[in-house]
């Protein structure tokens, strides 16, 4: 197991979000949250790197732990995550190349490790040929790859994904899913937060419905 939500509630400004839900990930498991936009995806995730912590309940990712967590692990707990955003946060003026340094420098890692994985990431996502242009450069969908070859730089055990494939058309969106099918196949948790009930369909794997403040298994024949 890698994650575990145990009765978990949280509200925002006195409204209730999530009621004790509670659920389990797998090690190596690609696994879907789905839900309307609002339903709270993006709470659990946020719970999940701990950006908020729940007014009750438990969130446990490997050996961290929300209600034991001080605030000076959160970095520690975020190094082991890869966090795909859905609105990229790359640094404009800095080439793609030097975007993926600047993780890796954040962590200390070795200066003859920084090529190494920079360009294995690249090559991951199909974007070695294009390190050393801007991100006004690409396109959304190649945006969309290096913020995946960011999220996979340094290893991490878990990768949360908010709406991937959010603002890209339905042919980019197939090849993002497919790359992180790829990550997946190679032993990374990947836990994808969705709305497009089409891709779901395409690339199945276990879900989970957050509706009406509860989380429940979806079946993919009821969407």
């Amino acid at each position: 197991m890698i994650l575990s939500f145990e009765n978990v509630s949280f509200d925002y400004n006195g409204h209730s979000i999530l009621k004790e839900i509670s659920f389990l990930m797998d090690s190596g498991e690609f696994l879907y949250l789905i839900g309307p936009s609002g339903a709270g995806k993006t709470t659990v995730l946020k719970l999940i790197y701990m950006d908020l912590k729940p007014k009750t309940g438990v969130v446990s990712i490997g050996e961290f732990n929300s209600q034991f967590m001080k605030e000076k692990y959160i970095p520690m707990l975020r190094r082991k995550l890869g966090i795909i955003f859905q609105d990229f946060r790359l640094l404009s003026d800095r080439t793609i190349e030097e975007n993926l340094a600047f993780v890796l420098h954040s962590v200390n890692s070795p200066k003859k490790e920084v090529k190494r994985k920079i360009f294995n990431a690249l090559s991951l996502v199909g974007l070695s040929h294009r390190r050393n242009s801007y991100p006004n450069e690409l396109s959304g969908g190649e945006q969309q790859r290096v913020v995946i070859a960011r999220a996979i730089i340094n290893d991490p055990i878990l990768i949360l994904a908010d709406e991937p494939t959010g603002n890209l058309d339905p042919v980019t969106s197939k090849q993002i899913m497919e790359i992180l099918r790829d990550i997946n196949a190679r032993g990374t948790a990947v836990l994808v937060a969705t709305h497009n009930y089409d891709l779901v369909k395409k690339f199945p794997a276990r879900i989970l419905k957050l509706q009406n403040e509860k989380i429940l298994p979806a079946d993919i024949n009821e969407l």
